[in-house]
């Protein structure tokens, strides 16, 4: 009975430490350290490259909590910095918090500007709808599409008209 019990407590830690791990890499994107998720990624290589139940990657939520120095080391290291969730890209995790210094590192690692999320956002219509001039004239240095169309039809322009920034309007004039 005692080695049943053993066996038993054994099999359930060691399942626990494979969640775990899988749990750690996500809250570590989100508040952790740049040591913390280096740790991880020495301990396995593919494990910020994960997609969470919700469909986010580490960079992804690092992303969206603004962990800056976590989110521009998993920009320059993992497989695919343009991976999607219903909510967009990590470019639109940081065009909808406004962080335009983490916009910036993303585009110079080939995030494309011109993904758009599940509604037909792309992070262009969320920097307008935000009246984000900084990061609209960003975006659209790295080729952000003016013309792009969401699910309803409207056009970046018509988010700016709707917001009535004359200075984003100027800008997508050009």
């Amino acid at each position: 009975m005692k080695k049943i019990t053993l066996i038993l407590l054994l099999i359930t830690a060691f399942c626990h430490a494979q969640q775990k791990a899988e749990k750690d890499v996500f809250d570590t994107a989100r508040y952790g350290t740049l040591a913390d998720m280096q740790k991880l990624h020495a301990a396995d290589k593919d494990i910020i490259n994960a997609i969470s139940p919700m469909g986010f990657t580490p960079l992804i939520l690092a992303c969206y909590r603004g962990n800056n120095e976590v989110a521009e080391y998993l920009a320059k290291n993992v497989k695919n910095i343009n991976q999607t969730s219903d909510n967009g890209t990590a470019l639109a995790a940081v065009a909808v918090k406004g962080n335009t210094a983490l916009a910036k590192i993303l585009l110079e690692n080939k995030a494309d500007p011109n993904i758009a999320d599940t509604m037909g956002i792309t992070p262009l219509i969320y920097a307008i709808q935000f009246e984000n001039k900084e990061l609209v004239e960003l975006l659209l240095k790295y080729k952000a599409s003016k013309t792009v169309k969401d699910k309803e039809g409207k056009t970046p322009m018509d988010y700016a008209v709707f917001t009535n920034n004359n200075d984003i309007i100027n800008l997508l004039k050009k």
